[in-house]
C-alpha cells in the first residue's frame, strides 16, 4: 500500500462481528480489551455491531437519507448540492430515513437535526428568519458497493493533517510557518502534565488520581482536539449506558439515543451551542454529577467519571501519540518542531489544522488544504467502493454521500413532515451532487465557528 492509502485506511474504524483490533504496538491489547468491554458490559453495547444504520448500509434496497439545508433557494438556483468538510471530510452530511407505510421515518438523529439543531443554529445566525428545508436523497446502491463497514474516525486524522501540511506548507509565508510551528511546540509542552498522566492511565492502568480533572481542564485550553475527544467519550458513555425508557425504545429499533448528547450541548451547556465549537467543550469532571442527573437519572455519575478518565486517556494515547510507539522519556524531549512530531505526530497535525484558522489569510487558501484532504478521501472511498461513508467514532447515525463516486445514482426531493414526524417527498428537484467543497461562507455552522477561528471537526 502507498503511504497515503495506509494513512486513510488507518483513519477508518472497521466494524465487524466480533470487532477486531486494528492498533499495532503497545496499545493493541488495550484496544482489544476496550472492544470487549464496550460490547459485552455496556447495556447498549450490542448496537456497536448490530444497528439500524448498518442494516441499511448492508441492504440491497434503495437507501433514503435526510439532508437539512438553510440555503434551499441558493441550491436550487445553482442546481448543485455540494459537500462540506468536517468530520466526514468531504461528504454531503446526512442522517438515515427508514421506509414505512406511513412515510419515511427519521432516525432519531435525523429528527433532532431537523426539529431542534438547525432551527437553534438559525436562530443564532445572521439570518434568523430562515427556515430549514428537508431534502430526501434516495441512493441506489450499486452491486459492487462496499458491504464490510469501515467508518471514518475524524479523531484519527492527525497524521493526515500533518502530511498535508508538509506538502502544502509553502503556501504559507516563512513567518507564518515559523509561528505555526512555535505554537505547536508550546502547546504540547504546556500540556505535558496531562499527556504524561493520560499515558500512565492508558498504558499502565494508573487510576488518574485526584490530579486528572485539573490537568485535563488545563490541557483543554491548550489542545483544542481534546475538547472533541472529551465530547466523543462522554457521548459514547451516555449512548452506551443510558437505561431510560426512551433509550430502550430506540434500542429496540436498533438506534443509539442521540438526543442525550445533543441535549447535553443544546440544553445544558449554553456557552457551546451558538457555534457548536467542540474545541471549547470542557465541563469539569467534578461538576458532571449534577449535569448527568438532570440529563438522564439512569446514568451513574460515579461510574461515568471513572469511565471518562480511562476512555479519554485511551483516546488520547491512540489518536494523539505517534502510532505504534510507546511514550518515551518525555523529560528528555528536545523542544523543537521535528522532535515534537517524532513523539506526537498526530497531535501536531491536529494543532496545525486548528492553528491555520487563526491566520488572516486562511480563507484564501482554505480550498487548498480542505479540498486536498477531500480529494484524498474520495480517492480512498472510490478505491474501496464506499458510496455512503459514516462517522466511525461510533455508529450513531451520521452518514454522508461520497460525491465523487463514479456512476452515483440518486434522486433528490424536497420533503415535508406530517404531524407524526414522518417525511413525505413533495417535489423532485433537478439537483446535481458535485465533487467540490462548498465555500465556508455558505455553511451555517462553520460560518459561525470560523468567526472565532474554529471548525466543526478537529
Amino acid at each position: 500500500m502507498t503511504d497515503v492509502h495506509r494513512l486513510w485506511a488507518d483513519a477508518h474504524q472497521v466494524f465487524a462481528v466480533p470487532r477486531t483490533g486494528e492498533t499495532v504496538g503497545p496499545l493493541a491489547d488495550v484496544e482489544t480489551a476496550w472492544n470487549s468491554r464496550l460490547i459485552d458490559e455496556a447495556p447498549n453495547g450490542r448496537l456497536l455491531t448490530a444497528n439500524a444504520v448498518f442494516s441499511a448500509l448492508r441492504s440491497d434496497a434503495k437507501l433514503h437519507l435526510l439532508h437539512v439545508t438553510h440555503a434551499f433557494d441558493r441550491i436550487v438556483q445553482t442546481g448543485e448540492l455540494l459537500p462540506s468538510g468536517g468530520c466526514l471530510v468531504g461528504s454531503v452530511y446526512c442522517a438515515p430515513l427508514f421506509s414505512e407505510a406511513s412515510g419515511l421515518r427519521p432516525h432519531n438523529l435525523a429528527s433532532y437535526i431537523l426539529t431542534r439543531e438547525v432551527p437553534a443554529n438559525l436562530a443564532r445566525s445572521s439570518a434568523p428568519g430562515r427556515e430549514p428545508t428537508a431534502l430526501v436523497i434516495e441512493i441506489t446502491m450499486p452491486p459492487r458497493a462496499h458491504r464490510e463497514l469501515a467508518g471514518l474516525d475524524y479523531l484519527r486524522l492527525g497524521a493526515i493533517h500533518l502530511r498535508d501540511y508538509k506538502h502544502l506548507e509553502y503556501l504559507l509565508s516563512r513567518e507564518e510557518q515559523y509561528r505555526l510551528r512555535e505554537v505547536v511546540v508550546e502547546r504540547v509542552r504546556g500540556a505535558m502534565g496531562f499527556l504524561s498522566l493520560a499515558a500512565a492511565v492508558a498504558y499502565r492502568g494508573h487510576s488518574g488520581g485526584e490530579e486528572f480533572p485539573h490537568l485535563l481542564h488545563d490541557a483543554l485550553r491548550r489542545i483544542p482536539v481534546l475538547g472533541y475527544i472529551y465530547f466523543e467519550a462522554l457521548s459514547e458513555y451516555l449512548m452506551l449506558y443510558s437505561r431510560s425508557p426512551h433509550t430502550c425504545r430506540l434500542a429496540e429499533r436498533g438506534e443509539f439515543n442521540n438526543w442525550l448528547y445533543k441535549e447535553l450541548i443544546f440544553g445544558n451547556l449554553p456557552g457551546v451551542p451558538g457555534g457548536f465549537d467542540l474545541s471549547r467543550f470542557g465541563p469539569r469532571l467534578d461538576d458532571l454529577s449534577v449535569l448527568l442527573n438532570r440529563l438522564d437519572p439512569t446514568i451513574d455519575p460515579v461510574h461515568a467519571r471513572h469511565f471518562l478518565v480511562e476512555r479519554i486517556s485511551y483516546l488520547t494515547a491512540a489518536n494523539l501519540f505517534t502510532r505504534g510507539d510507546a511514550p518515551g522519556s518525555w523529560h528528555r524531549i528536545r523542544w523543537d518542531f521535528p522532535s515534537v512530531v517524532e513523539q506526537f505526530g498526530p497531535l501536531a497535525g491536529h494543532l496545525i489544522h486548528r492553528g491555520l484558522r487563526a491566520f488572516r489569510r486562511y480563507p484564501d487558501f482554505y480550498f487548498f488544504f480542505d479540498q486536498y484532504k477531500a480529494l484524498q478521501a474520495w480517492n480512498y472511498w472510490n478505491h474501496m467502493d464506499i458510496v455512503v461513508p459514516f462517522n466511525g467514532t461510533m455508529p450513531k447515525g451520521e452518514v454522508g454521500i461520497n460525491p465523487a463516486y463514479p456512476g452515483l445514482r440518486y434522486t433528490i426531493w424536497r420533503a415535508e413532515a406530517d404531524e407524526r414526524g414522518s417525511l413525505h417527498p413533495v417535489e423532485e428537484l433537478p439537483l446535481r451532487i458535485a465533487p467540490r467543497l462548498v465555500d465556508t461562507k455558505h455553511t451555517l455552522m462553520r460560518t459561525q465557528r470560523l468567526s472565532h477561528a474554529s471548525t466543526d471537526c478537529a
